[in-house]
């Protein structure tokens, strides 16, 4: 798994999984159950991560709707 971003943001994370599937990339949000635990306080934000094959092809995606440089 290769991780693209960390935020604490819920609505863009969401906006980004969103770009992402439609491009056909599975993207999975990690630590979202410890954050749960947490209380949402934003004290551990989210990571989102695709597999490393898509890693490229998510970048650009993210890139081409200014949500990201391109690496």
């Amino acid at each position: 798994m290769h991780v693209l971003l960390c935020t604490n943001n819920l609505i863009r994370l969401n906006f980004l999984v969103c770009l992402l599937r439609d491009a056909g990339i599975e993207a999975l949000v990690l630590d979202s159950h410890v954050s749960a635990v947490e209380g949402n306080i934003g004290a551990i934000p989210r990571r989102l991560a695709v597999a490393e094959d898509d890693k490229y092809q998510a970048r650009r995606v993210l890139a081409e709707a200014g949500e990201m440089a391109a690496q």
